[in-house]
């Protein structure tokens, strides 16, 4: 009996001795939860840009040459609309302010046109035709409004040049001359082409849609003032007479619509979590 006490004494000492070894033993820490790391700033990096769209020009006057006592109105001067391309490079600064330079060809747009001139026994009309192009180049600045549904208003300005080019010009004129016989008398003049650089500058607005962190879709608007424009020489049909010409389009304007891409050129990298059961 007494053997059994003594054998159950011994166990429970080794049991408590065990346990309080165990009690002094560091516990293990769990390992750490994975936190992901903190998203890349919105901002900062170069894009490169192109567009396509619409022109819808026109002209505030025909500049000609009347003699004293002679007035001119000018009617229907206009232009048809044409088409635009252009492409690009720039840069983002922060999440809501960029700037890039562009280099834009407007294709041929027809003009159409007449002045009326009223003078002393005379009484005539010059009948305008041609088309005009234009080269542009421009460095543009943009702020961004902020940003819904990935949807980004916008609205920038510009300032540079354009080289706008006349040609084919055409001037179709009709006159009545009190006392010549016959008193009606039609003449043509052909013009040479040429091209001058003027000073440019646009507004612009619009709206950005980003597809995925490295392309963006934009729809604008731009408000455009390409300068002045002007034929080369003149020379009559029958060879009569010739030299510079005087006539000049003025304050040549244009509201363009515009469909364009942006494409970062260091869009952020996209991170994966690491795997939650991992072995070794």
């Amino acid at each position: 009996m007494r053997s059994v006490k003594s054998l159950l004494a011994a166990g429970a000492a080794s049991l408590i001795s065990s346990m309080a070894f165990a009690a002094d033993m560091p516990i293990a820490a769990p390992p750490p939860m994975y936190a992901p790391p903190a998203p890349p700033a919105d901002f900062g990096g170069w894009y490169l840009r192109g567009d396509v769209g619409m022109t819808n020009q026109s002209a505030k006057s025909i500049e000609g040459a009347v003699g004293p006592g002679f007035t001119k109105t000018t009617e229907g001067l206009g232009f048809d609309s044409s088409p635009l391309f252009d492409l690009g490079a720039g840069y983002r600064f922060n999440n809501w302010f960029r700037a890039d330079v562009t280099g834009q060809y407007r294709g041929k747009a027809t003009l159409h046109g007449a002045d009326n001139v009223i003078g002393p026994g005379f009484v005539g009309s010059n009948n305008y035709s041609g088309s005009k192009s234009e080269w542009v180049v421009m460095a543009n600045a943009y702020v961004d409004l902020g940003t819904w549904w990935c949807i980004t208003p916008f609205i920038g300005a510009g300032v540079g040049g354009s080289y706008n080019k006349i040609s084919g010009f055409r001037d179709d004129g009709v006159s009545y001359t009190a006392g010549n016989t016959p008193p009606l008398a039609n003449s043509v003049a052909y013009y040479a082409d040429n091209g001058k650089w003027n000073f440019a500058w646009a507004a612009h607005a619009g709206l950005a849609y980003k597809v995925n962190p490295g392309f963006t879709v934009e729809l604008a608007y731009s408000y455009m003032n390409l300068g002045d424009a002007a034929p080369g020489n003149f020379r009559l049909f029958d060879n009569s007479a010739s030299g510079p010409t005087s006539i000049k389009l003025k304050d040549l304007t244009s509201h363009d619509l515009k469909l364009g891409v942006r494409w970062d050129l260091n869009s952020p990298p996209v991170y994966a979590p690491p795997p939650l059961v991992t072995k070794g």
